[in-house]
């Protein structure tokens, strides 16, 4: 039997929190406000956990089972650089597949968020709204897509991701080199 256990405390626990513990558990399980004979017995065990504890009369500890070599957990990403690994940060390293190579990765805005990182992958585009509550990385397989179109503005490139399927994303705020450089790569990837 594990008095602290019994008594619902951590090891090691202070005195006044094992005392406060077997009063709460003593009117729970006291004869006379269950009156029967399952609460005689529990309440034979709390008081018997009760003066172990308090009288220092504990069992011996269990030996402590053999430590096993778990293999070392690698870490998320653990296949790109370094530096690719820290702009990418964690929500969108969790999203990688196993060994999927980074292509391109810059920050942009979409209509959902101005605050968008766009990564670029062999096989499709993972974008992450930085300022959204939830829901915060999407992404878009190469096979979903049905064009690529690079807009030309004022100040800025855009590229507009049309789907086989739903509304088109455009990634706005880039520099005509990245706009060019996200759609050449969408583009090679579909054939």
């Amino acid at each position: 039997m594990d008095p602290y256990a019994v008594l619902g405390v951590q090891p090691g626990a202070s005195p006044a929190e094992v005392s406060r513990a077997y009063r709460a558990k003593a009117k729970e399980w006291h004869p006379d406000v269950r009156g029967t004979e399952d609460a005689l017995r529990r309440m034979a065990i709390i008081n018997a956990a009760y003066e172990q504890i308090r009288d220092g009369k504990l069992p011996a500890a269990p030996e402590p089972a053999p430590v096993s070599r778990q293999p070392r957990r690698r870490r998320a990403g653990h296949w790109l650089a370094d530096d690719v690994r820290r702009s990418l940060g964690a929500e969108l390293l969790a999203a990688l597949e196993p060994d999927e190579p980074v292509q391109l990765m810059t920050r942009t805005s979409t209509s959902a968020s101005p605050q968008t990182v766009l990564a670029v992958t062999d096989r499709r585009l993972l974008w992450l709204l930085d300022d959204a509550i939830s829901h915060r990385v999407r992404s878009l397989a190469f096979k979903a897509i049905s064009a690529v179109e690079v807009r030309r503005r004022r100040r800025s490139t855009s590229v507009r991701v049309s789907r086989r399927r739903g509304r088109p994303v455009e990634f706005a705020d880039l520099d005509e080199a990245t706009a060019t450089a996200v759609s050449r790569a969408v583009t090679e990837a579909r054939r």
